[in-house]
């Protein structure tokens, strides 16, 4: 087999995304901790639940959602149980799920949190970009994640459509 090398276009494109995959997370990361005592992936899973009817998921809807393995998942909830953010319940339809509700103390988290992320996610990404850019963005990365999510298994709920 032939190793095909990195064009030098190709090169500097990875290496910028490199950067941007290992800077961007930090980035929201500590401005969540700062501003709300949340880890990203905490806010992200409140998040998901305040953006559903009745703010309640199936474990593993929200694992979905989330693009979290139920392990991980199970053990942010415990956290996020232990501060009295979410609640989880038998699932009324099938005994052997559970259900994951937000509650009010979790709403208001996500309340608070949410104006700080947004101003976070504007300035880091979104700002830095022309209208046009941000519409490659979201085609970019609908297109890799074709490559590492093939089944949507892991991919988060809106998906734009495909041509």
């Amino acid at each position: 087999m032939t190793t095909r090398w990195l064009t030098p276009d190709e090169l500097r494109a990875w290496t910028s995304f490199v950067a941007v995959v290992e800077l961007l997370p930090r980035a929201l990361e500590t401005q969540l901790r700062r501003d709300s005592n949340l880890w990203h992936f905490e806010y992200y899973t409140l998040a998901m639940l305040s953006e559903v009817p009745g703010r309640t998921l199936r474990m593993t809807d929200l694992a979905s959602r989330t693009n979290a393995t139920l392990p991980r998942l199970s053990h942010v909830v415990s956290r996020l149980e232990a501060r009295d953010l979410v609640r989880r319940t038998p699932c009324a339809e099938d005994r052997r799920a559970i259900d994951v509700a937000l509650t009010e103390a979790g709403w208001e988290a996500v309340r608070q949190a949410a104006p700080g992320h947004v101003m976070a996610v504007r300035e880091a990404v979104l700002d830095a970009l022309t209208p046009h850019q941000v519409q490659a963005l979201g085609e970019i990365s609908a297109a890799l994640l074709t490559r590492l999510d093939p089944n949507g298994a892991m991919t988060a709920p809106y998906r734009p459509p495909t041509p």
